[in-house]
């Protein structure tokens, strides 16, 4: 029994411990805004609402449950970013580059996503409900239960060119061997 409680006071304190260690980091956010380069930050639950990062450079930065609304990141490099449960409403990615990007039940409603790179990026519950997707690549992205532009939701299958596709089918014309995300709907 004492274990058991010995247990769960050490798991509660690593817990805690690491809440703070993935809290805000003041000199990151700081840093990013005085010269809009910021890899590898922790900028979690950060407040950039209207900010201009066009171009930052915030490859692999963690911005989990960031608020990024009305933000300017055209042509940013968000590449392996962390932005899950971030908010991105009306922010302007034209351009922008969200390889390998968390973006797991992100908000990007009503944001201009034009000429942006999602190349395997989660988008899994994501809302892009009224965003500008024109000439964006989605090439390997995963679109679970996805809000789309228009404002229906994906199944909750592997969709498009979602890159966890459970049963792949050769459906389109070029037949690239045994690639896997090609374009098309799986049931």
């Amino acid at each position: 029994m004492k274990l058991q409680i010995a247990s769960l006071v050490a798991l509660i304190v690593c817990t805690g411990l690491t809440e703070k260690a993935f809290a805000l980091n003041q000199q990151d956010l700081e840093q990013l805004k005085a010269s809009g380069t910021c890899p590898r930050c922790e900028l979690s639950g950060a407040d950039l609402t209207q900010l201009n990062l066009t171009g930052a450079n915030l490859r692999g930065a963690n911005l989990k449950g960031a608020n990024l609304s009305q933000v300017n990141l055209t042509n940013a490099d968000l590449t392996g970013a962390n932005l899950e449960n971030a908010v991105l409403q009306s922010a302007n990615l034209t351009g922008a580059s969200l390889t390998g990007t968390n973006l797991k039940s992100a908000s990007l409603q009503n944001a201009d996503l034009s000429f942006a790179g999602f190349i395997s990026a989660n988008l899994e519950g994501t809302s892009l409900q009224g965003a500008n997707v024109q000439f964006a690549n989605f090439r390997g992205a995963n679109f679970r239960l996805t809000t789309m532009p228009v404002g229906n939701v994906t199944s909750d299958r592997p969709y498009w060119w979602s890159s966890d596709r459970l049963i792949p089918k050769q459906c389109n014309k070029f037949q690239a061997g045994n690639t896997r995300g090609t374009t098309c709907y799986t049931e």
